[in-house]
This record gives structure tokens, sequence and C-alpha cells, in this order.
């Protein structure tokens, strides 16, 4: 027997038979001859009740003991195989190796054989007991736990006299967090136990720990790792990881699906082997810098041409080398769509903007809807001002590609240089002052939605040309460009001069105008739909009051007679222009002749009198001399026979007359008409 120098056997045996036995007062100084610890420990258990002269022995109910063992299986698992091998290397097969959980009580066992099986056996020592020193007093497990540190109890050191006869060498468990998860304890008889059997239990909770935790970091990775590929099979990006030797490592369903390789595994195969890279517009296998969406022409194995999106990301070790890249592909009509998106080319209007009560806008609207449904071309014919684009806009969003982009264009406007890479995009280092990436073209970018082309019959001949060529053949081919590449947009044109006439001076070919004449659009004058002045009037009025922050009614019956008999050269927009500068000299509730302007009041048919003006000369009275107009008289008249066949009721003689509650109201109101006269 190898004892510690600083344990005298005999001297623990007295103070225990003085102290623990003999129940003599603990001193508050711990007397000559034993280790602090093991005396602070006796206080402990003499204090809590602990017998001395027999185990106190504590169960956990098989329910419990299922429930243990299945909370602390990776201590189990992992530890057993460490209990296996360390026995072998003790004295003898006297020997007895406790692993426990942090509560002391017991999950494995080790060595049940000879005299040390049947001691165990009588002491009580079987998986499921508990010897914590609240239980057991001082010992091994209890104090190891109690402590948080190794420690070897032996002999005469141990609390109960059943325990006497062994030594414990016990060393904790811990996690990563340095908490305590179990303990260790090689139980051996008194006089075959040496120092170097709690270093042997010390070297085992060591290895234990370490490979808890390379477990735990390990299942971590996996989690990671499953994450990872979870989050990669969800995402609508084709996600593929290369190596640097040219294998693809990881990539998704998506990557495959836009490779046009569905069938085919990517993962484990050569880049080289799924994509002909003699084909590609710049070179995967040997980028040295990340790229953002890129757009990337290549082939694939099956010869299949793909137009994709790419951006890539390099991985470099410690030292700075690339290890690895990760490819992120998209189609490129889904990227141009989020990029005409976030660059405003989307539709903002719809059908109910488009204010009238005429037959004439009444039927524009029906017949745009049923356009709306279609994906044949549309031709907007009308003069400036009536609202094509705006009908347009419409059409676009009643359409199944209201989602796509909405770009509009003006042919009038780009000078003749620029119209072609406009409309079809270049290649980089197509011409000089060419972007390096190349540009996409307005047809590319509407890709999936609509194209307006404002003012058609601006356009170049030789543009007009090419234009025709897409409409035909659905590809476009950029400048500079080897390989065309397929587009689905709807094309609706418009324009405010006479195409006939252009194609008979040659100016625009008569073949393209075929094939933008598919849906043809008269857009109304605003002087053909009179019936919707004043709806439109009402509209501009309330837009400017929010906008403007003011609390103007609308306009005084002189004033609304000089705009009614006005011709309106510029339509709606002429209108619209009108009401927002007579809002911004308003001083009054109502808007009056004098915020018209003068060119309306000089150039309106109505002559201030009541009657239509035929001399534009006569000299206008004042406002105090001006007799009611007759239009204004008529519109009184049948007002008051509308609400005299309803009783007065507004909702019904609005459905009548066809124009909106609101509106109405301000025309009772106006008229100065009682609605109590006619409900009676």
């Amino acid at each position: 027997m190898n004892m510690p120098p600083n344990i005298d056997p005999r001297r623990v045996e007295a103070l225990w038979l003085s102290y623990v036995a003999q129940d003599a007062p603990f001193p508050d100084d711990v007397p000559e001859g034993i280790r602090p610890e093991i005396f602070q420990s006796w206080k402990r258990s003499k204090k809590r009740g602990v017998s001395p002269f027999e185990v106190n022995n504590v169960f956990l109910s098989k329910s419990k003991l299922e429930a243990a063992l299945e909370a602390n299986r990776m201590l189990i698992t992992v530890a057993h195989p460490y209990l296996t091998k360390l026995f072998p290397l003790l004295k003898g097969s006297n020997f007895l190796i406790a692993l426990t959980d942090k509560d002391g009580y017991v999950i494995d066992l080790v060595g049940l054989e000879g005299e040390i099986k049947r001691r165990a056996r009588r002491s009580a020592l079987v998986v499921g007991c508990c010897r914590s020193e609240e239980t057991t007093g001082t010992c091994g497990i209890g104090v190891c736990i109690k402590l948080g540190r190794p420690i070897q109890i032996w002999g005469t050191e141990h609390y109960i006299r059943p325990h006497h006869g062994y030594v414990c060498s016990a060393a904790p468990i811990k996690d990563e967090g340095e908490a305590l998860i179990g303990t260790i304890d090689v139980i051996g008889p008194f006089d075959e136990v040496t120092t170097h059997t709690l270093a042997m239990a010390c070297a085992a909770a060591d290895g234990i720990e370490k490979e808890i935790k390379m477990r735990k970091a390990y299942k971590e990775i996996e989690i990671a790792n499953s994450k990872l590929l979870s989050t990669l099979r969800a995402l609508s990006q084709g996600i593929v990881m290369i190596d640097n030797k040219g294998l693809i490592t990881q990539s998704n369903d998506s990557a495959a699906a836009l490779l046009k390789l569905p069938d085919r595994p990517l993962t484990g195969a050569c880049i080289s082997d799924v994509l002909d890279l003699s084909t590609s517009t710049f070179d995967i296998s040997s980028l040295t810098r990340n790229v953002f969406h890129r757009e990337l022409t290549v082939t694939n194995a099956l010869g299949t041409r793909l137009n994709l999106s790419a951006s890539a990301s390099i991985i470099k070790d410690d030292e700075g080398g690339p290890v690895s890249t990760v490819l992120v592909l998209e189609e490129r009509r889904q990227f141009n769509k989020m990029a005409t998106k976030a660059s405003g080319f989307t539709a903002r209007y719809n059908f109910d903007q488009i204010t009238g009560q005429s037959e004439a806008i009444q039927e524009i609207k029906q017949l745009g809807k049923l356009a709306a449904h279609s994906n044949s071309n549309v031709l907007i014919l009308g003069e400036s001002g009536t609202g094509k684009e705006l009908l347009a806009q419409s059409i676009h969003n009643a359409s199944p590609r209201a989602k796509a982009p909405f770009i509009a264009i003006n042919c009038g406007s780009l000078p003749r240089s620029l119209v072609e890479s406009e409309l079809f995009g270049y290649e980089a280092g197509a011409f000089t002052g060419a972007s390096k990436d190349g540009y996409p073209g307005k047809f590319e970018l509407a890709d999936g939605g609509t194209l307006f082309l404002d003012e058609i019959g601006d356009m170049p001949l030789e543009i007009q040309v090419m234009l025709l060529r897409v409409i035909q053949t659905r590809e476009i081919l950029r400048i500079g460009g080897k390989m065309p590449k397929n587009i689905d947009v709807r094309i609706i044109a418009a324009t405010n001069v006479n195409l006939a006439e252009l194609i008979e001076s040659k100016q625009f070919r008569k073949d393209l105008y075929y094939r933008l004449n598919v849906l043809t659009f008269h857009m109304p004058t605003l002087r053909q739909r009179k019936d919707d002045i004043e709806v439109l009037l009402d509209q501009f009025v309330e837009n400017y009051n929010r906008r403007m922050g003011l609390g103007v009614r609308g306009f005084t019956p002189t004033a609304l007679a000089y705009l009614m008999e006005y011709d309106w050269p510029g339509n709606v927009r002429e209108l619209e222009n009108v009401v927002e500068r007579a809002m911004n000299l308003a001083t009054g509730d109502c808007l009056t002749e004098r915020e018209l302007g003068r060119e309306i009041v000089r150039n309106s048919k109505f002559d201030g009198n009541g009657a239509l003006e035929t001399n534009a000369d006569i000299q206008r009275p004042s406002q105090a001399h001006i007799r009611p107009p007759a239009p204004i008289n008529k519109e009184v008249s049948a007002l008051r026979e509308i609400l005299a066949s309803v009783r007065g009721n507004v909702t019904k003689a609005s459905s009548i007359a066809r124009i909106p509650k609101r509106t109405l109201y301000r025309k009772i109101e106006r008229y100065g008409i009682d609605l109590t006269e006619y409900r009676l």
C-alpha cells in the first residue's frame, strides 16, 4: 500500500472514534493529523444526521432510473469504454469502477467480481443507488461532487464504518462550460490501492470530457450542415459549391433545374462535365475575385444554351488562399424583374383610375379589360394628353403579366444612335465606351412583362426593321452579340400621329404596322367626351385639395360654363394643368373664371351672358351683371326632375344621372337645391 505521507491511519481512526462514533463536539479548528476537506465533510455529514454505522440506501425508482439513464445516455456511451479499458490496469480483480451523474446516482458499474462483488451487494452498491455526501456522508463520490475536483478518500476517512476497508479515488467529469456532469470513482481494498489509482481515474475522466466535447462539436457541425442543406434546398436560387479541383462539393435542386439537368446528380461531378466552359461568357473555374449578378451565358452538357445571372464568392483559408467557390445562379428573367422593379419600371395605374362616365370612355375600359387577357400586340392611337399610357398600364396591370416589369420608352426622345442599344442592349466591349459587363436592353429587362413603345411613329426606319424581326422571332440579338436570346414580351405601342400618312410617305413600315395593329384603341379626345369634364374636375379638385391642404369646393357656375365650352386641344392633361393653376391662385372656397387664365376665357365658346360666343371681341361684363348661363339652367332643371322622380333619394338619383354621389351632392349644394322639397 502506498498512502499519501500526510495521512496517518491510526490518528484518523482516533479522531473518527472521538468525533463521529462517540459524538464528541467538533472543534472550530481542524485537529492535527486529518485533512481539512475530510474534517469539514465529517461535520457536514453529522449535521445532516447521516448514520456512521450503516449505509443509508437511497435508490431511484424504476421510472426515474430509466429517465436518468436516458438523460445521461451520451455520458454513459462515451464513458463505458474508458471504464472497461481502465479496469485491467488495476491491481487484481477486487476493484470496482462506478460512473455517477451530477447528483451522485450510479449510472454504470464495471468490475463486479470476487470479494468486491459480495461486499458491493451487501452495501447495495448497484446502478440506481445514491452515493452523494447527503446520503452516504464522506466518500469519494460525495466529496468530489461537493468540491468539484479529484480526491482520494482512504479507509477511516470515510464517514460510515462499512466503508473503512476501502479507498475511493474519484475524479469529476465536466462539460465544455466547466459544469459538473458526473464522476468516475475507482473503489478498491485499502491494502491494494496506490496514489497512482487517482491519476488513472483523472486520466479516464479527462478522456471522457474531451470525447464528449468532440462529439458535441461534431453534432453541432452536423446540425449546422443539416440546416445549411435545408436552407439550400429551400432557396429558389441555384447554389453550386466548387473546390479547387473543379469538383462540385454541394448543390441544390434549384441549381439542377436552372442548369436544365434535373435528372443528373451535380454533387461529386466535375464542373467541366456539367457545363461546356468553352462557351461561357466568363471562366467559372478560375475566378480570383467575387462577382455579383454577372450575366452568364453558357451551354450545358446536353447542348442547351443557358442565360443566367451568376454571383460568385471565393472562400479562402486562414492564409488567404482560395479553397472553394460558391456560385449563386438565378434566372436572368427573375434578376431582370427585380432590377426593373427596383428601378421603378412598374405600372401604377389601373382601369379604376380611368375617370369618366361617358359612353366612349366606358367602351375603352370594357375593351381594355378584354385585351388584358390576350398576348397580342396593342396599338393605341390618340391625341396627346388623352391617356394612352394610362390605358397601357391598366391593360398590363389587369393581365397575367401584372407582377412582371412594365417598361415604357419614348421612341421620339432617344437619340438615333442610342435607340438600338436601349432596345436590344450590347455585349461587353461591343464599342468604345461600352460597359465591361455588357448592358441588357429594354426588351431583356421587360422579359415576361410589357414593353410600352410610346411615339412609335418617331422610331427610325432601321430600328423598325429590327423591331419587326423581334416580333416575328421572339428573339433579340445584342449589339456585338453572337447568340440570340429568347424573350417573352408583350408590346403595346402608342402614337399621336397618323401612321397611314407615314406609311404613304415611306416613313413607317407597312409590315410593322400590320404586326402592331392587332388590338387597336382610339382614345377619345376630351371634346368628344364632354360629359366627363365635371367628373374629372371634381377628381382633380379633390386631389389638389389633399396635396395642397386646401378646402376648395369646386367651380362657380360661370367658371364651369367657360370650362364646358372650351375645346381642350391638350385634352385631359391640359384640363388637369388648368385645375392645378386655379388651385394655386384660389382665394376663396370656389374657383372663378379669374383663376382659369386668359387663354381659357378668351377661347371658350361661352360669352359670359348665357349664350355661346360667336364674336371673339365681345366685351366681358363684370361678374355682378352675369345672368345664370343657359347650360347650367338646363342641368338644374334636369336634376330637379330626377330628384322629384325618386323623392329626393340621392343614391337612386346618382344612378339615373350616372354621376358619383359625391359629385351629385356638390351640384345640389352649388345650385341651392333643397332636398326636403322632394321628400314630402
